[in-house]
């Protein structure tokens, strides 16, 4: 079983930077991609960003390309996202996410562990 608990998020005007973590609690030799999601009040949860288990292949949504970054550091088991020139718009829950397979993913349906959440508030 893998825990994911995120951190980082918290209130910032528009136009500047956050950067968000997940650690996963479970260090084990399965391979698998790592995720970002996003929920704002009355959406649905939307894709933010995935990560290959190699690091080679990244997604992102194509409202936060070349704003967002998504890292990671498997020696440490965790994953970061990185945002930049943040906009109200990107206020929302986010949340991490642990793939089934060692292939980045924009389906949230491909990933079988998820996070608690941490509130991103973008203000005017």
């Amino acid at each position: 079983q893998v825990q994911l608990v995120e951190s980082g998020g918290g209130l910032v005007q528009a136009g500047g930077s956050l950067r968000l973590s997940c650690a996963a609690s479970e260090r084990s030799n399965r391979r698998y991609a790592k995720g970002w999601f996003r929920q704002a009040p009355g959406k649905e949860r939307e894709f933010v960003a995935s990560i290959s288990w190699s690091g080679n292949t990244r997604y992102y949504t194509d409202s936060v390309k070349g704003r967002f970054t998504i890292s990671r550091d498997n020696t440490k088991n965790t994953v970061d996202l990185l945002m930049h020139s943040l906009k109200p718009e990107d206020t929302a829950v986010y949340y991490c996410a642990a793939g089934d397979s060692p292939s980045a993913s924009r389906r949230y349906y491909d990933y079988g562990y998820w996070g608690q959440g941490t509130q991103v508030t973008v203000s005017s």
